[in-house]
């Protein structure tokens, strides 16, 4: 049964040419027929889903923070009547800087959001520009002071590893990031999606990415300037006081159920791999039709769920326990890694086993998505 909802509002202002999440720009949105449409799916889902009060609500996107603060408090209300709320429930509004959406931070947090996601992106206006964002600094600075005021947990992402960026440039930035105080950072490296303007860009040649070597001196000057000022890695690119981490993150990386609603939403319910339709037109359609916006339901198998199960567990850095694995998926250890590969990646100091414990250790973690395949069983990978 899932504890945690996602909740995903597809619309922005303007699409951000570093990304490729399922966001899109409209001149309109006719709020009274989403409210109904995503109502109705999150009524679906509770109905195969429900049984356990939720732990955590995630507003994601998309710009959730242009949601009417209305339209947050009717969805909310909805799931705790299906689900019920425990008592201490996380619930997450990722939102833009701009001064508009700020305005509604107050509301936003009488409609029941207790945690607000930040994007400022960057502390500095040159590559703001580049990112593609529709806000200053200042005014980035403004609406998290706001923020600040509005909420006790409060998250913000940077993106680093930009073209022409030195060490000692992230390095100012990132002190000054952590001077503002907040309890969790979201500190993404950037990478060059297929499909997204930045592919095209780079295609093209208007611009050439960091190398490999000199993003990997940034990755060092996070890991160590996070941890020396009280928020280590918790995940490879989220970072927090200890206490303060994204329970609703940790539900998908401890490979837990979740239900997840709205266009192009995932959802992992008893085996079963839930996605809605992506195109926002698409999942009205769908709802009108047949009551949800649910494009497809499919089973993995128990070899397939050890396998996200380790891929995702593996960022963690508190690990996985492979005997807590091998009893869930009722497969041997061997099926589930490969011991060899591990034994030498440890003699390299890339991986740390204690007991039935298994770490990605601080110098493998820029190296993740090199070493999952290596660590994990074959035939797990490729199921």
């Amino acid at each position: 049964m899932a504890r945690a909802l996602y909740i995903h509002w597809p619309f922005c202002l303007a699409k951000c040419p570093y990304c490729d999440f399922n966001s899109h720009v409209r001149q309109s949105v006719d709020i009274d027929l989403w409210q109904q449409a995503l109502l109705a799916d999150l009524r679906h889902e509770a109905a195969l889903a429900g049984g356990e009060a939720l732990e955590s609500i995630f507003f994601g996107g998309g710009t959730p923070s242009l949601m009417p603060p209305q339209l947050v408090n009717t969805l909310l209300q909805e799931a705790e009547k299906q689900w019920g709320f425990s008592k201490d429930i996380e619930i997450t509004l990722e939102a833009n800087p701009s001064s508009v959406e700020a305005a509604n931070f107050a509301s936003l947090a009488d409609a029941g959001v207790n945690r607000v996601s930040l994007g400022l992106q960057s502390l500095d206006d040159e590559a703001l520009r580049f990112l593609g964002r529709l806000h200053g600094v200042e005014e980035g600075l403004k609406a998290l002071e706001t923020a600040q005021s509005a909420y006790n947990r409060v998250s913000f992402d940077l993106i680093y590893a930009l073209p022409g960026q030195t060490a000692t440039a992230w390095e100012n930035q990132l002190r000054r990031a952590l001077d503002f105080g907040t309890g969790h950072l979201s500190l993404y490296q950037l990478t060059i999606e297929p499909g997204t303007r930045f592919a095209t860009m780079v295609r093209q040649h208007d611009f050439t990415p960091l190398d490999d070597d000199e993003a990997a001196d940034l990755i060092d000057v996070t890991r160590e300037l996070t941890k020396q000022t009280g928020l280590p890695a918790y995940e490879i690119s989220n970072h927090a006081r200890p206490g303060e981490e994204s329970r609703h993150n940790l539900t998908y990386w401890r490979y837990q159920d979740y239900a997840g609603i709205g266009p192009g939403a995932h959802g992992r319910r008893g085996g079963l791999a839930t996605t809605r339709h992506k195109k926002p037109e698409n999942f009205l359609s769908a709802v009108k039709r047949n009551g949800s916006g649910l494009q497809q339901e499919i089973a993995l198998g128990m070899r397939e769920q050890a396998s996200e199960a380790l891929l995702m567990g593996l960022r963690l850095a508190e690990g996985i326990d492979l005997s807590s694995i091998s009893a869930r998926f009722n497969l041997p250890e061997a099926a589930l890694v490969d011991l060899g590969e591990i034994e030498r990646h440890a003699a390299l100091g890339l991986v740390r086993r204690e007991a039935n414990r298994l770490f990605i250790t601080d110098t493998g973690m820029p190296l993740l998505d090199a070493l999952l395949p290596r660590l994990v069983a074959d035939d797990l990978v490729t199921a």
